[in-house]
Order: C-alpha cells, then sequence, then structure tokens
C-alpha cells in the first residue's frame, strides 16, 4: 500500500472518498495484472481531468489577462496544457512514487514515462473534482501550476509541436491536418504507438511513442522537420 496520507499532505488536499484517489494513481498495467482485485484504473479519471484542466487554465487566463485577445490565450493555453509541462507538475508532488503499476510498467521505467505521468497528474485533477468540487480543483492546480502559468505568459515555454505545426500549415493551405494511428506493437505493459499526420489525404509526419498523445507530438515534429 502507498502512503497516501503523506501523498494528500503533500498536494494539500485530504480526500472525503480514498478510493477516488486510488482510482486516480492506479495505470492500467497495474489493473490488468491484478484481476481479481478488480482495481478501477485511472483511464476514466483522465479523460474527465483533461476537460477539467482546460477550463480551469481557461478561465483563469480570461480573468486575469484581460488585455489578450482570444488567439494569445489560445497559444498560451495550450503552451500550460501539454505533456510537458504535466510531466514537470508531477514531478513537483512525486506523483510517479506513488502511482500503482504493473511488474512489467514498474520494471521499463514507468514512473518516470512522461506520458503516464501527465495522464496521472490529469487523473488527479479529475479526482479531486469529483471529490471536492471545481473550486478545489482550481486551488490544486493553480497552486502547484503558477510558476508554469506565468512562463507560458511570459513566452518561455514552447508549445507543443502540434499546436506549432498547425500554424504553419494554416498560414499557407486550406487543408486541415488531423492524426491516424497506424499501428501499435508490444505487450500491454510496455505498448509502443505509431501515428501519421496528414495533411488532406497525404502522410506528412511520422512518429512513435509510448502513449497515443507522444506519438502524435513525434509526428507533428518530423513534419515540422520535412517542411523546414
Amino acid at each position: 500500500m502507498k502512503n497516501l496520507k503523506l501523498f494528500q499532505e503533500k498536494i494539500n488536499y485530504k480526500f472525503t472518498n480514498i478510493s477516488v484517489l486510488k482510482e486516480a494513481l492506479t495505470h492500467s498495467s497495474y489493473s490488468n495484472e491484478y484481476k481479481k482485485i478488480k482495481n478501477k484504473d485511472n483511464e476514466r479519471l483522465e479523460f474527465l481531468g483533461d476537460s477539467v484542466l482546460g477550463l480551469i487554465i481557461s478561465n483563469h487566463l480570461f480573468n486575469t489577462k484581460k488585455n489578450l485577445p482570444e488567439g494569445e490565450l489560445t497559444k498560451i493555453r495550450a503552451a500550460i496544457v501539454c505533456e510537458r509541462t504535466l510531466k514537470d507538475f508531477a514531478k513537483k508532488i512525486n506523483l510517479g512514487e506513488y502511482l500503482y503499476l504493473g511488474k512489467g510498467e514498474e520494471s521499463t521505467g514507468g514512473r518516470d514515462r512522461d506520458s503516464i505521468l501527465a495522464d496521472a497528474v490529469e487523473a488527479l485533477i479529475a479526482a479531486i473534482y469529483i471529490d471536492g468540487n471545481f473550486d478545489f480543483a482550481t486551488n490544486f492546480v493553480l497552486s502547484f501550476m503558477k510558476d508554469i502559468i506565468d512562463d507560458a505568459v511570459d513566452g518561455k515555454i514552447m508549445r507543443d509541436y502540434k499546436t506549432q505545426l498547425q500554424e504553419i500549415i494554416q498560414k499557407d493551405n486550406k487543408d486541415s491536418i488531423h492524426y491516424k494511428l497506424s499501428r501499435h506493437f508490444g505487450p500491454d505493459h510496455d505498448k509502443t504507438f505509431e501515428m501519421e499526420v496528414f495533411l488532406g489525404d497525404i502522410v506528412i509526419g511520422e512518429g512513435k511513442g509510448k502513449s497515443k498523445k507522444e506519438a502524435e507530438q513525434e509526428a507533428a515534429k518530423n513534419a515540422m522537420e520535412k517542411l523546414k
């Protein structure tokens, strides 16, 4: 068992329903490995947390940066809500230390994997939102992301490759870009995903990663290098 009491002290939030916290910290590799215990993994919470986080950041920027136009606010939000910054957030609270991982994921460095940490942050935000309310989730996010938000506003954080590619394409093309999973392989605890990015019907970049998000970023980066 993890020291969940210590973790709650670290994040300055005490859960009324501790099972929601356990769910947020449970990776699919753990629930797949210990099926008899019937542990819920954090993927559904991650889905909700992504939206809650986006709303928290949007609401904060809307109310504090009244002089900025919509386009600039969108760029800043994209710089804040990305895998790289969420990984940094996770490391601030030593989130990897408290995750429930399967033995295979543990042995391949899952506690330090960017995609796992970023997804767990989103799941944790959702857990606080469900256990408490939107205000509690907001206080949690803003207290630990203040430096990240300030750096994004000051232009010190590079935007993610997907956002940069979208802006480059929009300048000269009417066609939209979209991403498609070409294949995935490997055991459940150590899957690799391959994504392609299309401009219309043409593949302009490919990428691999331990998550679909990571593979999309690599595909966008590859496309930008080709365009240059």
